[in-house]
């Protein structure tokens, strides 16, 4: 821990702590304010379903592209510049987005608020690594876990609350003040953690980052991904960029992303967790408020209170999962939370048109259950190994991977659902009726949580694989 850190240690590391999580709250607020409006903002817009995902989409991608920048960032700018940037951006995205008038300055909008939050989430794991020592971090991350999750808690039934009772745009109102009362309150509290040595600043691993995701997640967003020349053409040509990013990372002096963290097993295990999970949960967290107003005719509110108790659950169990480990280790927290996460998409992959919402609550609270045993046991497993010049880097790729998945989950199962709807309605003898367009949707999804079934499974592996303790610095 370096010196700035440990004088920080000494006198104001709770508030500095809080100014962090007040930043990371209203970021994850907005994203998950926006997931029960996409139904709607078809509707609002006239468009399909692989258009308006690019919403979350193009949201996470935004952040996937610009983590990797953010521990050579930190490097150049302090703490406090690095939030308070990091704010203004989001805040002027959110209110773009309000103002739009149409779809594409809503999208931008939503890239601008991107932009903050893919420097603020790496940003703010990276200083409770630098506050905290190791044998504590688990209760930390715990917390960020905690303030994280609370904004599934509220968010999709406060976004169900204003879109029966307002219009969308209020989805972005409601969330200005909030914003800005983060950064007036970082400005009083946040001080700077980190050594800035000004590295080189190199471009073409940007370049690079960004065509490689950018069209690696384009591709699967294509419907048919293997029968369309454009979906396999860019994940072929996102392919070659990801390649020759990883060969630049090991040819040059400072690399905009250290790969020597894969060096390390628990670093590498813990990847290959975020990747599948990642790519899983954000899909199914689009999808279902999609299947429960499309299909089942819930509102948007009536949505958002049977998702609340397994996002309130979830945000429960955040910290207890952090005990846990910082007793246990990550093996006995993570493979019990593993097993709940595969139960639940195997109860999924039953739906149909009249699926009790009993049973989507039953099935929701295992899968977010499960969740709060994985998510951040496995990252601070995943770190805790790293010598301190790596952690930053560590911290970027793990945040990168994770929007990138999320990305890449959301626009793959959307196109799935779209393929497996399209293929039931054209064996259907009156494909036009409302009964069969709300069935064609259900064979999609079930298409979608078989495939996300089987990915579980897979998951276990790794899992098992991980320690029973992390090792310490």
């Amino acid at each position: 821990m370096n010196n700035q850190a440990q004088a920080v240690n000494e006198a104001k590391r709770g508030p500095m702590l809080a100014a962090l999580l007040i930043g990371a709250f209203v970021a994850f607020l907005n994203e998950n304010l926006l997931v029960n409006a996409l139904p709607g903002l078809m509707r609002e817009f006239n468009v399909s379903a692989t258009t308006v995902q690019w919403l979350s989409t193009g949201y996470m991608l935004a952040i996937g592209v610009l983590v990797p920048a953010t521990a050579l960032l930190q490097q150049w700018f302090t703490t406090r510049q690095m939030f308070m940037s990091a704010m203004a951006l989001f805040v002027a995205g959110t209110l773009l987005c309000a103002v739009s008038p149409g779809f594409v300055i809503l999208l931008a909008g939503r890239i601008v608020q991107a932009c903050g939050t893919g420097l603020l989430v790496p940003l703010m794991m990276n200083t409770i690594l630098a506050l905290y020592p190791p044998e504590r971090r688990g209760a930390a991350m715990g917390l960020m876990g905690l303030v994280i999750m609370v904004s599934p808690v509220i968010g999709p039934a406060l976004s169900g609350l204003i879109l029966d009772t307002l219009n969308w745009r209020w989805l972005f109102y409601v969330v200005l003040p909030v914003a800005s009362s983060a950064m007036l309150y970082a400005g009083k509290f946040l001080k700077n953690v980190t050594e800035r040595t000004r590295p080189r600043v190199d471009l073409i691993s940007i370049a690079l980052s960004t065509v490689g995701f950018g069209c690696v997640t384009y591709g699967f967003s294509q419907p048919g991904l293997w029968v369309s020349p454009t979906g396999y053409g860019s994940l072929a040509a996102g392919g070659l960029a990801v390649l020759l990013l990883v060969w630049r990372q090991l040819a040059i002096r400072e690399p905009l992303l250290n790969l020597a963290v894969f060096r390390y097993p628990a670093f590498s295990l813990v990847a290959a967790v975020v990747v599948v999970l990642m790519i899983v949960l954000f899909a199914t967290t689009t999808l279902l408020p999609i299947y429960m107003q499309d299909v089942l005719q819930m509102t948007a509110f009536a949505t958002g209170l049977l998702l609340m108790p397994g996002c309130i659950l979830n945000g429960i169990m955040m910290p207890v999962s952090g005990k846990l480990f910082d007793t246990f280790g990550p093996r006995l927290v993570m493979m019990p939370g593993l097993i709940l996460i595969a139960m639940s998409l195997w109860l999924l992959t039953g739906i149909d048109s009249d699926t009790s919402q009993g049973f989507l609550l039953f099935s929701h609270i295992l899968l977010f259950l499960g969740i709060s045993f994985v998510v951040m046991p496995a990252q601070t497993a995943g770190l805790n190994p790293l010598p301190p010049h790596l952690v930053p880097h560590g911290t970027a790729i793990y945040n990168t991977l994770q929007q990138v998945a999320g990305g890449i989950g959301i626009a793959w199962f959307v196109g799935t659902m779209s393929s497996g709807a399209a293929r039931y309605l054209r064996q259907s003898p009156n494909p036009a009726a409302v009964y069969e367009q709300a069935q064609s949707t259900v064979a999609g999804l079930q298409e979608v949580f078989r495939i996300e079934f089987a990915l579980a499974i897979l998951l276990l592996v790794p899992g098992w694989l991980i320690g029973r303790r992390a090792s310490r610095q």
